[in-house]
């Protein structure tokens, strides 16, 4: 039903989305190197991400508040959002009206084959720039951290110690579920969140309607709790009977 979040250095509680192909990670360049307090040779890995969830790595971290913020990073500069900046914009203004903010990291932070992460403490999520380039794929990552969020919301409120799945797990089409059993094979505990991420990633509308009902305060209303959830949600005050 749910996972306590957990907190410090590389213990952070997080979901991130892995790519299934695997390639070398890229060196940095002597002028990129940065003030941040670790060292180059722990860039593109887990500990490097935990530095920047926890906002010590700040290096070419930017805050996104509209899809023009994107078209600020050199790199993205030429990128045409056009196709999906009304989706973009309506999902920051809905994190962000949740408590959650949405920021554009660089890609030395995130291990090699992460395209985003959300952190459940913090309540941020953090785009690679490295995989932005497509229009397609950004609102992808987007949809699928924002359900992140909504997940949060559901075990109480987007300020809790939990997470909890909204939807029940034999609704998740049978891709989404392949999809997510590959790319967490070493980590089978964060399917079930998985899953529906992945799905909420691919379908358009579905993550923007759970984060409304989380701001509007009926998210156990519109979607009904999974027994376990229902009872954890009494247990705490957040329900009746």
């Amino acid at each position: 039903m749910f996972t306590k979040k957990m907190c410090g250095n590389l213990k952070v509680a997080l979901t991130s989305i892995l790519l299934s192909s695997c390639f070398l990670a890229p060196s940095l360049k002597a002028e990129n190197r940065t003030t941040d307090p670790i060292k180059e040779e722990e860039f593109f890995t887990n500990h490097a991400m935990g530095c920047m969830l926890l906002q010590e790595c700040t290096d070419h971290v930017q805050e996104l508040k509209t899809v023009s913020d994107l078209n600020k990073h050199e790199e993205l500069a030429d990128i045409d959002y056009s196709i999906v900046a009304d989706e973009f914009n309506s999902l920051v203004r809905s994190l962000n009206k949740v408590g959650a903010r949405v920021f554009l990291g660089d890609m030395r932070y995130f291990p090699v084959g992460h395209r985003g992460v959300y952190h459940t403490v913090s309540n941020n999520f953090f785009l690679n720039v490295a995989h932005m380039h497509r229009p397609g794929t950004m609102i992808s990552v987007m949809r699928h951290e924002g359900w992140h969020a909504a997940q949060d919301c559901m075990a109480g409120s987007i300020n809790n110690n939990f997470i909890a799945i909204i939807k029940n797990q034999e609704d998740v089409p049978k891709m989404y579920q392949a999809i997510a059993a590959s790319a967490y094979m070493s980590q089978p505990e964060a399917i079930p969140w998985e899953k529906e991420a992945y799905w909420a990633g691919h379908t358009e509308g579905m993550t923007a309607a759970a984060l409304k009902s989380c701001a509007a305060g009926t998210m156990w209303t519109d979607y009904e709790p999974t027994p376990m959830t229902r009872e954890w949600l009494i247990e705490k005050g957040f329900i009746a009977k």
